[in-house]
This record gives C-alpha cells, structure tokens and sequence, in this order.
C-alpha cells in the first residue's frame, strides 16, 4: 500500500516532535548531572517519562508511515494532550501567552497533518472498497 503525500507529511511531522522531546530529555539529563535539580528521583521520573514519550512519537510516526491507524489515533491523542498544555501556560500566576503560542502551533500543525492523513486514508479505503481487483 503507498501512503499519500499527506500521510507522509504527518509522520514526518510525529518524526519531528520526537526529536524535539530527545532535545528536552537530554536538556534534562544535562541539568540532572550538574545538580540542578531539586528532587533527584522525581528528576529521573521526568527524564524517563519524557524518553518514553519520544520512543511513542516514533512508534505513531513509523505507523503513520505504514499507513496504520492507530498511529494517526495516537498522534492526534498526543497533539491533544499537548493542547491541553498549552491551555495551562495560559492561566495562573505565570501565564505567558507567547510560551503558549509556541507549544500550541506545533500541535495544532500535528493535529492539521493527522486529520488529514486520516480522511486521505479513508477515501483510499473507500477506493479500494470498490475496486475489488486492486488490493
């Protein structure tokens, strides 16, 4: 089966966001080895939370790539989830608008790209429903 432009563009974009969260995880770890932290354990949490959330973006991204779709359903769970963040950075004593805008662009891109690989994917599987001899 080929994927479409748009499906590869999603993946390519999952792809992106995990280097990203590899980028904050070893942020991470470079403040956890200088002493920057204030809890030790709850440092090493974050860390391995944060690498278990890129080992996830890959994994949506090569099954957006493989044309799954539960890959698309993932990325859209995590684009959402990432919304939900940006939401956060919006209220309370340190809000920042800007800081908001810069996670919530990505996700709403994510969301976009996601969105549309899946109805690209449908109409696909709707071709192929009434073209029995391709497959």
């Amino acid at each position: 089966m080929r994927i479409s432009r748009v499906e590869r563009l999603a993946a390519g974009w999952l792809a992106l966001e995990a280097a990203g969260i590899l980028v904050l995880a070893v942020w991470e770890l470079v403040a956890l080895v200088r002493g920057d932290s204030e809890s030790v354990p709850s440092s090493i949490a974050l860390l391995a939370l944060t690498v278990l959330a890129a080992a996830a973006l890959v994994a949506f991204a090569v099954a957006v790539w493989r044309g799954a779709s539960g890959g698309r359903s993932g990325g859209v769970v995590v684009q959402v989830l990432v919304l939900s963040v940006a939401l956060g950075t919006l209220t309370g004593e340190g809000a920042d608008p800007r800081l908001a805008a810069a996670i919530a662009v990505p996700a709403l891109v994510g969301l976009v790209l996601l969105i549309a690989a899946a109805r690209t994917a449908g109409q696909r599987s709707k071709e192929s429903a009434h073209d029995p001899g391709e497959a």
